[in-house]
């Protein structure tokens, strides 16, 4: 009897039993779920933190590789200017999205994305410049080459305009008009007009300066000036009552008189000179000089007693 009646006490602690059992079961799941749910999530955050460090990086990267394309001193067009103010313009975006704190899973694919069309735009945009730069390297190549060939070009120039200066300078020397013999013969001029060759000084009223002119084909026909320089025995010059200047072996020099002769270049033809001395002749030398084309003729002396 003692057993029928402790037996529903014993089945009803038995329950107690099981269900505190069933609790702490339960309360161990709930804590296992919870662990590994925050583990998961602590997870994710930590993963998302490591994709936004790491994206930070790349647009450094990108920064950076466009900072050293703009360093090369090229000259952008207008397109590319503004293709790169755009770029700037989507760093400063990026980095603005990274900087608000954690980024949700669609929030970090977005952004990977635009890191992304990032990397493509500024590796086109250094690839152009490259392009760019390549093409103003050929083109100052080519203004150097040019600038050497226009240097040469000048230099060429220059030596032959020298040369054609040489030869036109030679040329002009041997085409002047050169005497032959000259002849000074002082004359007396009596009151009826009469001449007469005289070797005293007391007696001579004018010099006769006869030449010849030698040979010359290259020598211009027709009339050519005759410049007369005359140095009297003291060693002075006989100067022009009009003190005119005129150039000789590239010297500006005075003159005595001046004629003109015509030139045919006829062998054997003597030409006269008469030059009347405006005051009296003085005993000794008579330095008697002739001139043409800028150029002597020849000179000859003549002595007076």
């Amino acid at each position: 009897m003692e057993n029928t009646q402790y037996e529903p006490a014993t089945r009803k602690d038995s329950n107690k039993v099981y269900f505190l059992i069933l609790v702490i079961v339960a309360l161990l799941g709930t804590n296992a779920y919870l662990f590994f749910k925050d583990k998961k999530a602590s997870d994710k955050i930590v993963t998302l933190t490591d994709e936004k460090s790491r994206m930070e990086i790349e647009i450094d990267k990108i920064e950076a590789e466009l900072d050293k394309a703009n360093t090369n001193n090229v000259k952008l067009s207008s397109e590319m200017k503004e293709n790169q103010e755009l770029a700037r313009q989507k760093i400063n975006e990026l980095r603005e999205e990274l900087r608000k704190g954690k980024l949700t899973q669609g929030q970090l694919a977005k952004a990977q994305e635009e890191v992304k069309q990032l990397r493509y735009f500024v590796s086109k945009y250094t690839s152009d410049l490259a392009g760019l730069q390549k093409k103003n390297q050929a083109l100052i190549s080519e203004r150097d080459s040019l600038k050497t060939t226009v240097a040469n070009v000048s230099e060429q120039a220059s030596r032959l305009e020298q040369q054609n200066s040489e030869l036109n300078s030679k040329v002009k020397v041997a085409a002047a008009l050169k005497s032959g013999a000259i002849n000074i013969t002082p004359v007396k001029v009596r009151n009826n007009g009469k001449e007469t060759e005289v070797s005293r000084a007391g007696s001579a009223k004018k010099l006769r300066i006869s030449f010849t002119i030698a040979d010359n084909p290259i020598s211009e026909k027709g009339m050519h000036d005759i410049f007369v320089r005359i140095v009297d025995p003291t060693g002075n010059l006989i100067v022009s009552d009009n003190g005119s200047l005129f150039t000789a072996d590239g010297d500006d020099l005075q003159y005595t008189y001046k004629t003109a002769i015509e030139f045919d270049n006829a062998q054997g033809k003597v030409f006269n000179i008469d030059w009347t001395n405006p005051g009296p002749f003085q005993k000794g030398t008579y330095t008697v000089i002739l001139y043409s084309d800028g150029y002597t003729m020849g000179t000859s002396k003549v002595n007076l007693k």
